[in-house]
């Protein structure tokens, strides 16, 4: 049965929810780590354990959330109402999260883990349904593809917004009080974040209806543990992340410290390594449409890991130019992975649905989302965890160890996870031809089952 393709409106619209969760993202990959030690006034060791503790919750939320999502179904959709009961909350804990008491220590130690766990809360309440959206808006795995890159330079556009807008914004309306003025320009992010939430909600829609079965929850971990696919892509999604959340939260002090940047420099410096990534989701939607788009994911990867031990090499402390030459470089590679995996993960569902006969949607989304969660908090405490290590001092002239020490922290530790997803991904085989063969009942490595799935025009 034909489907309608996927409207451009609907692909900006699908598009919008990803640029409202990456203010979020992007703060939590880019700024937050720089904003707790530097602006707010966490000792590095405490903000790493706060990351921690903040997945150990995840492990219960999301996939809590990924069962929630299977259970309900109303007739604005499955997914969708998530983003109108929740996109007001959700820019209100961004707010929060970038504000700054004038408290004793302590008491700043309990706010910060406060308004960082109710963000995870709201991060996790309208970014399980997101990603579970794509499988549900159209069936061809092309049209997936599109629409991920659409979803993905949106993402990117909201980066690129935080990196450029909000540290020169921070400085323009806080001046020497920058906690305020990272309050005031994460505010406005956060109001951004919920428009977007809305704008997504009233434009796009679920043609696709799956048949869920109403599974316990140890019925359903059983049958995805038997989705060999899926469990490859839970690994490349925490390695990476782990990888990427490393680089990016150390750019700041990167520029700051071993470049010698003042606010201007460094806003150019994130903002260097969003515009490559923006370029990238362009560069992935060519290239994927004329290249398989499995060996893309894997030798960009394992490029990343030569390009950042080129990078160690090569960049001595304030080689500005050759610094964001390679920085440029290596997050363009970095990202043209990005829409492959984010439309993998709704073709493993469909993997799984045909080895297995039963389809576990929900969860198999909430895992995903934990793993990348996980990946961040592993990230997030080695960054505290290597900061402490170096010896480094928020705002003062670093030692030649501590440089040594950053340096190693953008480029060659986040080079070996890149370069260890990389590997990994020759594990996984759903090409568009392998999976369209599946769909089509051809395949011996998997038991062929009817796809519950009727679509509608």
């Amino acid at each position: 049965m034909t489907t309608r393709r996927l409207t451009y409106l609907e692909k900006v619209g699908f598009g919008s929810g990803d640029m409202a969760i990456n203010i979020v993202i992007s703060s939590m990959f880019l700024i937050i780590s720089f904003f707790y030690t530097d602006i707010f006034g966490l000792k590095p060791s405490h903000m790493g354990i706060l990351f921690l503790v903040a997945r150990l919750v995840d492990a219960i939320t999301d996939p809590l959330m990924g069962i929630i999502t299977d259970k309900f179904n109303s007739k604005r959709g499955r997914y969708r109402p998530y983003f109108l009961i929740f996109s007001v909350p959700f820019g209100i804990s961004v707010l929060l999260l970038f504000t700054t008491p004038d408290w004793s220590y302590n008491a700043k130690l309990v706010w910060a883990y406060s308004t960082y766990l109710f963000v995870t809360l709201m991060f996790t309440s309208v970014t399980i349904p997101y990603i579970s959206l794509i499988g549900v808006l159209t069936p061809d795995p092309q049209d997936r593809l599109s629409a991920n890159g659409y979803r993905l330079f949106f993402a990117k556009i909201a980066a690129f917004l935080v990196t450029i807008i909000v540290p020169k914004l921070a400085e323009y309306v806080g001046g020497e009080n920058l906690q305020f003025g990272y309050q005031f320009s994460m505010g406005l992010m956060g109001g951004l974040a919920t428009l977007l939430f809305l704008f997504c909600y009233a434009n796009t829609t679920e043609r696709v209806q799956h048949t869920i079965e109403d599974k316990p929850l140890r019925s359903q971990l059983r049958i995805l543990k038997k989705n060999d696919q899926w469990l490859v892509l839970c690994a490349v999604c925490f390695t990476g992340t782990l990888g990427y959340v490393i680089r990016s939260s150390v750019a700041a002090y990167y520029a700051k410290y071993y470049l010698g940047a003042d606010a201007t420099m460094l806003s150019a410096f994130l903002t260097t390594g969003v515009s490559a990534a923006i370029l990238a989701m362009i560069a992935s939607t060519w290239l994927t449409k004329r290249h398989c788009k499995i060996q893309l994911f894997r030798w960009s990867q394992l490029a990343v890991g030569a390009l950042s031990v080129l990078m160690f090499v090569a960049v001595g402390p304030g080689d500005i130019a050759l610094a964001f030459v390679l920085y440029f470089l290596i997050s363009f590679i970095v990202d043209l992975h990005a829409p492959v995996f984010w439309s993998a993960i709704a073709e493993s569902v469909d993997y799984g649905e045909a080895k297995t006969g039963q389809r576990v949607s929900g969860l198999a989304f909430g895992g995903i989302s934990f793993c990348q969660k996980a990946g961040m908090g592993a990230a997030g405490f080695l960054v505290g965890q290597l900061l402490t290590f170096f010896n480094y001092e928020a705002n003062v002239e670093q030692s030649a160890f501590t440089l040594t020490g950053i340096a190693l922290m953008l480029s060659i530790i986040p080079g070996v996870f890149h370069t260890l997803m990389g590997s990994l991904m020759f594990k996984y085989r759903i090409t568009n031809r392998y999976y369209n063969a599946m769909q089509d009942g051809e395949l011996d490595d998997t038991t062929p089952a009817a796809v519950s799935v009727r679509t509608s025009s």
